[in-house]
């Protein structure tokens, strides 16, 4: 690994009881048919297609960092069935918001079969989440998405502040809905069962960064112990594409933080509502993410700002947690005494537009990546349909990946140093007690 891919140990790896096992480092040269680069939902899905498509097939599987050190590892572990839009949802949205819903769908579903078929163990909860409002701002948005789960006969309830305190346990909020389909999970233990149970003619490398591709009649991709030469290429490295010369002024990052309670005792755990685990997200997009973990843990994130593509270092982890502890202390007063025990910080890869990447970049180059904070079952699906789309296959996921709007430009550093801070900071205007 170099330092352009850093990481640490902060995350939701550090929850886990077994030391994940260690894949070989890259070296030498070798000569593949396929190679695809980033080993988080994206990746992994698509190596696993690929093997599928192609079972005679050698196909290579690299990443930078440690398997759920990324991302990937690093969410909140919320698998989406319905995305949230924001606003009312008119007419002039109505196809957008349905084939971004079939995508969310596939890739939720893939996953449910896979964490059945090889028995993952990674607490997956399909029976969906809360969509909270506390403030004025999320009310009116709690109004719009009601609404638009209405119109589309999407699954769901709704709450007052006295149903949602007596299921959770908190008194924060004043409305809510819970979107019947979408799982919960473990992050770091999913996307460790899924690299786990890769069929065999892949081979996983691990701290083997590609640093730099010379896309010609083949792509030589070039590692600092090593060199892949591949027939084709899929890119699954989200927003660090851009340091391979992909997505270059259309795909920017902020870093976002979260914070652990220790594991709660039996009185605790009994203070917070009827439901043994759950997940809140809230209808403020600036607003602070929740999860009570089947283990027993509170785990709260609600900051984000642009830090250059970098997560938070220890110290100012730290005074984020500040941030963290207040919201919780407000939410949980019965809990003031609960310390948290664990810390962590993420990148994820946005657009000015929300929009995704999916397609050709080069004849033998494909890419999917971007998925604004929905990556762990957009991401999947993603990944199964650009295997696909190399392939040559053709399917609706496809063509649903296909449709995706293009990406508005975002100016070059300087000035997209200042615009993605001010976009970032965008998203806490009117936040109030939603945060």
């Amino acid at each position: 690994m170099t330092k352009h891919f850093a990481t640490d140990h902060h995350g939701w790896l550090e929850l886990l009881s077994v030391e994940p096992p260690e894949r070989p480092v890259l070296t030498g040269t070798r000569r593949v048919p396929w190679a695809v680069v980033g080993a988080g939902f994206t990746g992994l899905a698509a190596a696993r297609r690929l093997a599928e498509l192609h079972p005679d097939d050698d196909i290579l599987l690299l990443d930078a960092r440690r398997v759920g050190q990324g991302a990937s590892g690093r969410n909140s572990g919320f698998a989406v069935a319905t995305s949230h839009f924001g606003g009312a949802v008119g007419a002039d949205r109505y196809a957008h918001c349905r084939r971004v819903n079939r995508i969310n769908r596939a890739g939720l579903d893939a996953l449910d079969a896979l964490v059945e078929r090889f028995r993952i163990d990674c607490q997956w909860r399909r029976d969906g989440f809360y969509h909270a409002a506390a403030d004025r701002a999320a009310l009116r948005e709690c109004e719009h998405f009601a609404g638009y789960l209405e119109r589309f006969e999407i699954e769901h309830e709704r709450f007052d502040a006295e149903a949602l305190a007596a299921h959770l346990g908190t008194g924060w909020y004043r409305a809510g809905v819970r979107v019947v389909d979408g799982a919960l999970i473990q992050p770091a233990a999913l996307v460790l069962g899924l690299a786990a149970s890769l069929p065999e003619n892949v081979s996983l490398h691990e701290q083997s960064a590609v640093l730099d591709i010379d896309a010609g009649e083949l792509s030589r991709l070039r590692l600092a112990g090593g060199e892949v030469v591949a027939d084709r290429v899929i890119l699954a490295t989200n927003y660090e594409a851009t340091r391979l010369g992909f997505l270059g002024g259309r795909i920017t990052a902020s870093t976002l933080a979260g914070s652990f309670t220790r594991m709660l005792t039996a009185d605790e755990r009994a203070s917070l509502g009827s439901e043994s685990d759950w997940g809140l997200l809230s209808l403020h997009g600036g607003g602070a993410t929740l999860r009570l973990t089947v283990d027993g843990r509170i785990s709260l994130r609600n900051t984000a700002e642009y830090r250059g593509e970098k997560l938070l270092e220890d110290a100012t982890l730290a005074r984020r947690q500040a941030v963290h502890r207040d919201a919780f202390e407000r939410r949980f007063p019965q809990l003031r005494h609960v310390e948290f025990e664990f810390g962590w910080s993420g990148v994820e890869g946005v657009s000015r537009n929300a929009t995704n990447f999916f397609g050709r970049q080069h004849e033998r180059i494909y890419l999917a990546g971007g998925y604004n904070g929905s990556g762990v079952s957009r991401g999947t699906a993603f990944g199964i349909a650009i295997a696909d789309y190399a392939s040559g296959e053709d399917s609706a996921l496809v063509s649903d990946c296909l449709a995706s709007p293009t990406a508005q430009w975002i100016p070059p550093r300087p000035l997209r140093d200042i615009g993605a801070f001010f976009t970032v900071r965008r998203r806490f205007r009117g936040v109030g007690r939603d945060r």
